[in-house]
């Protein structure tokens, strides 16, 4: 029986409040408006800023709410004036669209971002599919989703979840930052993005590759991932930034916070070389929350920037990265370490706050 133009039933894993386990409810996705989509989810990952969401830290989370932001799945319904996809196609869904049309879209100087602020999180226009993918259906704008029809490998669409937050944290390396051949870089905290960092670090051929994190279990793992050494700021006495200044021969070239920790912010920051050193925060922290350092850090030279997408435009730019996966010269499979269900949803976030997983890709089509 066609649903075209249907309101239909799905499960979905609800937070109804903050700091609590997620619910299997069925809940109702309406048909897709003008310019709409409608997508049946088979694979989406959980990411520390789902977390982020359901610890009642982003001003922004309303709650109850589906968490979620790296799908991917098959179209099965449009909207009147889509043409870009049809039913059937295999999709990732984009958590920031990209228009084509906008000062943002059409600026080459920066990354995909909304005109209207509230696009990115407040469920209507282009925005509305933020936070809507841990269920089995979902409702998204035309141009806030990809389609992988061409690379002709539905296979892909497992992979394709975890493609889009890879592609930010690479770029916040390749384009951000701009790492260059030879240099000297430091990646604080070693999840999933960090690990990406330093992808993207080795990409573009940097001489070292220091991980920071305080877990020693995932120093082995970084290892696939281009990092040449690490540190652990427990073992020394010192701060971070003082000790990195001492093996580096007066700072790092670039340096990247991926844990949305104010006080590593500013040690990633000062752990720079004066005169040339970037730093780049990646890492989403807490509502309210401000950075500080001494004016002179900036004064003698040191950079600080902020990413949110890599520098990237969205749909412009994740077509190469499946590309680049298509002939293995990008890792994806390396970066999931679990295969669940939605059943075990909660099970993933546990995962995650152990440091057990790097990435956790839920099956919620069965």
């Amino acid at each position: 029986m066609s649903t075209v133009g249907k309101t239909i039933t799905c499960k979905a894993a609800v937070a109804w409040e903050p700091k609590t386990d997620l619910k299997i409810e069925t809940i109702e996705v309406a048909p897709p408006k003008s310019h709409e989509v409608r997508i049946k989810i088979l694979y989406t990952a959980v990411c520390h800023t789902d977390a982020y969401t359901l610890s009642g830290q982003d001003p922004e989370g309303l709650f109850p709410v589906v968490l979620g932001h790296e799908g991917a799945g098959i179209v099965e319904s449009i909207g009147e004036g889509v043409t870009n996809v049809a039913p059937g196609d295999h999709v990732i869904p984009l958590y920031v669209p990209q228009c084509g049309e906008c000062k943002f879209c059409k600026s080459p100087k920066n990354e995909s971002l909304p005109e209207d602020p509230s696009d990115s999180g407040q469920g209507t226009d282009a925005g509305r599919h933020v936070e809507v993918f841990v269920q089995r259906k979902i409702v998204v704008s035309l141009h806030g989703l990809l389609d992988l029809q061409s690379t002709k490998l539905p296979r892909l669409t497992k992979f394709a979840c975890w493609v889009v937050a890879c592609r930010r944290a690479m770029g916040a390396a390749i384009n951000t930052a701009k790492v260059e051949k030879g240099s000297t870089c430091a990646v604080w905290g070693l999840g999933a993005v960090g690990l990406a960092v330093g992808l993207g670090c080795e990409v573009a051929g940097a001489s070292r590759i220091i991980g920071i994190d305080i877990n020693p279990d995932k120093f082995k793992i970084a290892k696939n991932f281009g990092f040449t050494e690490f540190v652990n700021p427990k073992d020394h006495e010192k701060p971070i930034q003082d000790v990195l200044v001492e093996l580096t021969d007066g700072g790092l070239d670039f340096t990247f916070e991926c844990v949305g920790n104010v006080h590593l912010m500013r040690a990633a920051l000062e752990a720079c070389h004066k005169g040339w050193g970037v730093s780049t925060i990646v890492g989403v922290a807490g509502a309210g929350q401000e950075i500080s350092t001494r004016p002179f850090q900036l004064v003698t030279g040191r950079v600080w920037k902020g990413t949110a997408f890599g520098g990237w435009k969205s749909r412009d730019s994740v077509p190469k990265l499946v590309d680049e996966y298509l002939s293995k010269k990008l890792k994806l499979d390396e970066f999931i370490s679990h295969n669940l269900t939605l059943g075990e949803i909660n099970e993933a976030f546990h995962l995650m706050h152990k440091g057990e997983s790097i990435r956790a890709v839920l099956s919620v089509a069965k």
